[in-house]
């Protein structure tokens, strides 16, 4: 039988404000074996006090109640003890200052979270990793450019075996077919020599790395660790190639009737998704730890008759892509082969907005126009003229240095103004209409070739780069947010995509300088290394990179619904033929969607499931004759709103003291039946604080705020057919930026439910 410790911390104020031999005597009446008290529980002298209690007294679970959880994290680590934290620090005392002379409220909302912290330690099991025997340490690198090759580099420095597959039949990319590049070095006035030769080289010299040009990845099965890779010459359809397009057939209805656009990619997708032949793992596959996805992007090329006022189609109008292949054959020249000695670099298609650009624009197409611009100087130093008209010039951080050096160049011209008009000049040049520049009017000036800067579209936009064998479908989600980027949040986890394991770097992340891409090839390869030695041990990766548990389901109550299948942001299950879910815990990041997801409620961890968050709901006093004292719960995820509330104690910030902030890993893995169990408690209102979701999604676990945001809805219209305000329950969406904002978002539905008065089926 386990045997609790709780050791609660009386500094920083909390003994002052608290009653703290009330909170002693209740930790005692709760189950508590020891409980013991320390004014500096954190520091050497406490934390031998815990450990003695550990090791002569046989405490093997241990309460700390004091600072937020997310504080002191390695101080208090024994092995085999599980160790659990509660605040009485920021959501207690810093929170509810005490001054009015009035601790009553505190004091019960101390009480409560030592009742709900006892409630869960009584109940959680110690987690026992799952550990693959033998896990591969080689890493699959998808695409041999700048980012692949740094990739390739730096595994090998850290002593890791990679594999390059590369579709062309040489390394190297677009950064080995251009003339120069943009200084990466304290001289921000000159070109240097391209380095994808010198990267190369290096590559073809080490014996850590496999080199496989001409060859695609033909798809890929099974889990981090163990990926098992199939390949193909490049160009040749292969049995795995994706997706199944529809059939003529399936384009209509039951009554004939052409289905719309909108429900025919539905039904594609469906069609797609789960697919049996993808599930098969080939024998003959090549094994694997860790992907990096590093496969480039293509030039944007506007289409026959686009841009017509900028005389796309005339033999002069070049994209930049192109621009770099004429500047790399020698001199710059026309179509005809005649000397072009002035050129207009058009960076927008003629708007007046500020947020108009040609497609995938980003500052990189800001930096290669000048870097064009700087090729017409150098080949033409006497004559040659640049003009760049542009709506944005960004030209982040050093390379704000390469643009001042242009702009003392005679030869440049830069400035602000829509392009409305291009057009053949009679004399084997363009004209080129500029309207609201930057100085002052209108301009017109006659060139002998126009550049548009256009963007770089990712390869993961229109190919299926990378096929998994995966219930959730062979390619990566079709995410609109993010234009076909590998799907990972830029702020929360770089490099993470929506595969466990896979990890995106160079153009298929975001535009990309190649000094950008050199960094973030080793991004991404740190990320692989961190993979590979989380499967060895057990433990997840990021962001939960300490925990070693993994869902649990008792599959004797299983119905087959599939929505854990179908929820699971980062295809951690596979489902068998009757649709019974396969866990792949390697693949699993431990948000806990898939308990979230499940209507029987037979998904859990052995520290975090329905039974533990529902007892310590009930385990919450609720006092049934006093409306003063209305209760109410408030799930708040760890990754955003928890420090959020954090941050807004810490400077003074104050909310109401009746919610009870209960911390889940991610909103998506609420299940509504924790709704259920507050509400039937007598709770008055429930909370969710969550990550935002849509187009400034920030969800750490991808979309868990916006699934918990769905089954709030059906709860919300549950609660009315009951005769209960819908209002009772409510999500609000907050970033970890939101400090100053959160305390106030939980006085107000504070008030709201206040106002709405006492559960009607309190006392029931």
């Amino acid at each position: 039988m386990a045997k609790v410790g709780l050791y609660i911390y009386t500094g920083d104020g909390i003994g002052e404000a608290l009653d703290i031999a009330a909170l002693t005597n209740l930790a005692q009446k709760e189950g508590a074996a020891i409980v013991k008290t320390h004014d500096d529980l954190y520091s050497p002298a406490g934390i031998q006090m815990v450990k003695d209690d550990v090791e002569k007294e046989g405490v093997d679970r241990v309460v700390i109640a004091g600072a937020s959880p997310r504080y002191e994290y390695k101080d208090f680590d024994f092995p085999g003890v599980y160790i659990e934290k509660t605040s009485l620090r920021e959501l207690v005392v810093w929170s509810h200052p005490s001054d009015n002379g009035n601790n009553e409220h505190v004091q019960e909302l101390a009480e409560d979270y030592i009742r709900m912290s006892m409630a869960k330690i009584k109940k959680v099991a110690m987690p026992v990793p799952e550990k693959m025997e033998a896990p591969s340490q080689k890493v699959l690198i998808v695409g041999g450019g700048i980012a692949g090759m740094s990739a390739a580099l730096e595994l090998a420095e850290a002593g890791f075996e990679s594999t390059i597959v590369e579709k062309e039949n040489e390394l190297g990319s677009f950064a080995a077919k251009i003339r120069k590049q943009t200084p990466i070095g304290p001289d921000y006035t000159t070109l240097i020599d391209p380095i994808a030769p010198g990267l190369i080289a290096k590559i073809n010299a080490n014996s850590k790395i496999t080199v496989k040009t001409g060859t695609e990845l033909a798809r890929i099965a099974n889990v981090p660790g163990n990926y098992r890779a199939s390949f193909k010459s490049a160009g040749v359809k292969s049995e795995w190639d994706a997706p199944i397009p529809l059939t003529p057939e399936e384009k209509f209805d039951a009554n004939g009737k052409e289905l719309s656009a909108e429900d025919q990619k539905k039904k594609y997708n469906a069609k797609n998704e789960g697919r049996q032949d993808y599930m098969q793992v080939d024998s003959n596959a090549e094994i694997f730890g860790a992907v990096v996805l590093a496969s480039g992007w293509k030039p944007f090329v506007p289409a026959e008759g686009e841009y017509a006022h900028l005389a796309w189609g005339n033999p002069n109008v070049v994209t930049n892509h192109q621009f770099e292949d004429i500047a790399k054959k020698g001199k710059i020249v026309r179509a005809d082969g005649k000397e072009a000695k002035s050129v207009a670099f058009v960076m927008s298609p003629g708007a007046k907005k500020d947020d108009f650009d040609f497609p995938y624009a980003s500052a990189v197409t800001s930096i290669s126009a000048l870097k064009h611009a700087k090729y017409v100087r150098e080949d033409y130093p006497q004559d040659g003229k640049s003009y760049i008209f542009y709506q944005h010039m960004r030209t982040p951080g050093k390379y704000e240095y390469f643009y001042k050096s242009l702009q003392n160049d005679e030869g440049m011209f830069l400035t602000k103004g829509a392009v409305t008009e291009v057009k053949d000049n009679g004399q084997g040049g363009l004209s080129v209409k500029v309207e609201d520049t930057l100085i002052g009017g209108d301009m017109t000036v006659d060139v002998d070739m126009v550049v548009l800067a256009t963007g770089m579209i990712p390869t993961t936009k229109e190919e299926a780069v990378i096929n998994f064998a995966y219930r959730q479908g062979p390619a990566f989600r079709d995410l609109e947010l993010f234009q076909g980027y590998c799907d990972s949040n830029f702020i929360c986890f770089p490099y993470e995509t929506r595969r466990t394991g896979v990890y995106a770097a160079g153009g298929v992340r975001r535009a990309m300088t190649i000094e950008d891409e050199m960094e973030d090839g080793t991004g991404a390869a740190l990320k692989a290394i961190q993979v590979l030695k989380a499967v060895e041990v057990g433990h997840a990766v990021h962001p939960r990179t300490w925990d070693y548990d993994w869902p649990d389901f008792y599959f004797q109550r299983c119905t087959q619904c599939k929505r854990c299948t179908e929820e699971c942001p980062f295809g951690a299950l596979d489902d068998d033929e009757k649709g019974t879910p396969k866990p792949n815990p390697a693949r699993c990041r431990r948000c806990g969607t898939c308990m979230g997801a499940c209507p029987e409620r037979i998904i859990g961890f052995k520290d975090y499931n329905i039974d533990i968050v529902g007892s310590m709901i009930k385990n919450i006093e609720v006092p049934d004759d006093d409306e003063e004292k209305l209760r109410m719960v408030v799930f708040v995820c760890e990754n955003d709103a928890y420090p959020a509330l954090d941050i807004a104690a810490s400077q003074g910030k104050s909310w109401s003291p009746l919610p009870r902030i209960i911390p889940v890993r991610c909103l998506g893995s609420v299940n509504v039946s924790w709704i259920k169990d507050a509400m039937s408690s007598g709770m008055d209102g429930v909370l969710l604080l969550g990550c935002k979701y849509g187009d400034d999604y920030q969800c750490h676990f991808a979309k868990g705020s916006e699934l918990a945001g769905k089954r709030m809805d059906n709860v919300a219209e549950s609660l009315k057919s009951l005769g209960v305000e819908k209002e009772r329950v409510k999500l609000e969406q907050v970033s970890i930026d939101d400090y100053d904002k959160v305390s106030q978002i939980i006085n107000d539905f504070v008030e709201e439910v206040v106002g709405m008065g006492p559960n009607p089926f309190k006392g029931f």
